[in-house]
């Protein structure tokens, strides 16, 4: 079982930065595959970026260049940094973590955290 909470949304205007994070407990994060989902209202939940067990990175293309995910297993917590925010960026972030070893794939879910871009 893994429990994760998101922190570090807000209300930010166009162009400026906000620090997603994720901290991840009842497990082993090194063992997980971790990312970032976002859900604008009325839309359906899109993938934004994923950072593997072993620290590979990839992006979704609305993002790559301007979000870089990262995580630091010590402490259990992946990061979302944002730049250059968009107010298309505006939605609901969730983080969500799989195991690289069990199978079926079950993927865990943190409860979300509003991020709004606007002026």
């Amino acid at each position: 079982q893994v429990q994760l909470v998101e922190s570090g949304g807000g209300l930010v205007q166009p162009g400026g930065s906000l620090r997603l994070s994720c901290a991840a407990s009842g497990s082993t994060l090194a063992l997980y595959a971790m990312g970032w989902y976002r859900q604008a209202p009325g839309k359906q939940r899109d993938w934004v970026a994923t950072i593997t067990s072993g620290g590979s990175t990839t992006y979704a293309d609305s993002v790559k260049g301007r979000f870089t995910i990262s995580r630091d297993n010590g402490k259990s917590t992946v990061y979302l940094q944002m730049n250059s925010l968009k107010p298309e960026d505006t939605a609901v972030y969730y983080c969500n973590a799989y195991s690289v070893v069990v199978r079926p794939r079950y993927d865990y879910w943190g409860q979300g955290s509003q991020v709004t871009v606007s002026s």
